[in-house]
């Protein structure tokens, strides 16, 4: 976190007690409730170790402003985002660092309709956290502390009427589900028993060390959910990120699929039932995406990386689906966010209607191979990096939108662009084969490796 910068891509974020300390979560909690002035607040967190530490701090600076705070305990970040408009909140502060390994923890901080808030609000956060312009409230005007309790149940009922729970509890489907030993598994095995499927659950107890596998569900974490799905001859198989935000999924032979080619799944139903709808998606997302939006009559906004962009873009323009290629889906009539069990709810809804395997499903779809890298860079050098890289690559079919997305003539494509969340860029790379994806992540891997050592 740099100077007179707190708020990241996706809310504040660091390692526990170096970059992120109690010390600061207090703070934060100051500079958050006077922001909101006197407010009610939900708060609550994921299964990281750090997280009722994080937890009391925040709350003690909300409470020293004046604001009431509603504790809902560990919850997934969606279910806690349906509870502050469920519960008529006037906002939330959640305790999560989403996909990062267990040593990190974050908070974000949630507006009354549940979505984060915008990168100006987050401005004015940070204006007065670092001006130090907190307003205490007096002795006798100080907030409360509630336990606010229930609330997961609640969100699995709200997301149960989205879809038709008797075709789906006529297909008896088999789900394994891989809850990452966090907040997924109080909620999703739930949900789909509830919908009438066999559930097999895989890291389910809850363990904020991570013991199962590291919260980020790329392929090489999802070798052993892949397995299983096999092995015991299961519908699908669906993996949660540390906060169940999002969903990666396992097709019946094993196959894992990113999140382009399911939520691809989900935009052509979604538009086969109400065409010419606008949808939100960031730069990163595949070409699969603008195929799917064409043929089936969508129209595409492009944003910038980030789940909050993509949220307040589709608050902006009234936009009822969203998606990005790392399985975050934002159905809007349920709520205008990342929803990783909405969106396995969704899945399993079309595998019933359609009466197809997600594998076929899938295999409908244009192709094109994914590949993806991540290389470290100081926060300090990552804008000398981006200016170097684009002097290489002047007079190609380039978008500056959100890092450099380059467009090749074999209709390859690659988008490096600095994290905001971690010291790395990141690179996701797509071709019409395999080996041209993984030839182009190598190649601006080694560039971007020569570009740090000259500077």
């Amino acid at each position: 976190m740099s100077q007179n910068k707190l708020f990241g891509t996706n809310g504040i974020r660091g390692t526990v007690n170096t970059e992120l300390t109690p010390d600061m979560a207090v703070k934060a909690g100051y500079a958050i409730g006077t922001f909101f002035g006197k407010k009610s607040l939900l708060v609550g967190y994921d299964a990281r170790t750090s997280g009722p530490m994080f937890a009391k701090a925040v709350i003690s600076g909300l409470t020293a402003t004046g604001c009431n705070v509603f504790l809902a305990g560990m919850a997934p970040t969606p279910a806690l985002q349906f509870a502050v408009k469920n519960h008529k909140m006037d906002g939330a502060v959640i305790i999560t660092a989403s996909h990062n390994p267990p040593q990190y923890n974050g908070i974000k901080v949630i507006w009354s309709d549940g979505i984060e808030i915008s990168h100006e609000q987050e401005t004015e956060i940070e204006n007065i956290y670092f001006e130090e312009k907190n307003q205490f409230a007096d002795w006798k005007q100080l907030g409360a502390t509630h336990d606010l309790t229930g609330i997961n149940n609640e969100y699995v009922e709200a997301i149960k009427k989205h879809v038709d729970k008797a075709k789906i509890a006529e297909k008896q489907f088999h789900v394994v589900v891989d809850g990452a030993n966090s907040v997924g598994s109080l909620t999703a095995p739930v949900l789909m028993r509830d919908l009438g499927c066999k559930i097999t659950s895989l890291n389910a107890n809850i363990d904020g060390t991570f013991p199962g596998r590291m919260p980020e569900p790329r392929p090489e974490n999802l070798a052993e959910l892949s397995k299983m799905v096999k092995t015991l001859g299961a519908d699908l198989g669906v993996a949660f990120d540390g906060d169940a935000d999002r969903s990666i999924f396992v097709d019946e032979t094993g196959q894992i699929h990113m999140g382009d080619k399911t939520f691809a799944v989900v935009l052509k139903q979604f538009l086969l039932d109400k065409p010419n709808s606008q949808i939100v998606t960031p730069v990163s997302s595949s070409t699969l995406i603008k195929d799917t939006a064409n043929a089936y009559k969508g129209e595409l906004v492009w944003t910038k990386v980030g789940s909050v962009t993509v949220s307040q873009k589709m608050k902006e323009i009234n936009s009822k689906l969203g998606g990005e290629e790392n399985g975050g889906v934002f159905y809007g009539p349920h709520q205008s966010v990342r929803d990783g069990a909405m969106t396995t709810a969704l899945i399993l809804d079309i595998m019933a209607k359609t009466g197809k395997k997600l594998s076929e499903l899938v295999a409908e779809q244009p192709q094109y191979f994914l590949e993806k890298g991540k290389i470290e860079c100081p926060d300090e050098k990552k804008l000398k990096v981006q200016e170097k890289l684009l002097e290489q690559v002047q007079g190609m079919n380039i978008n500056t939108l959100d890092g450099v997305k380059i467009w090749f003539d074999d209709k390859s494509v690659i988008l490096v662009r600095p994290s905001g969340t971690e010291t790395a860029y990141r690179m996701y790379a797509e071709a019409k084969t395999q080996e041209r994806a993984v030839q182009l992540v190598q190649e601006y891997t080694a560039k971007l490796v020569k570009i740090l050592e000259s500077i």
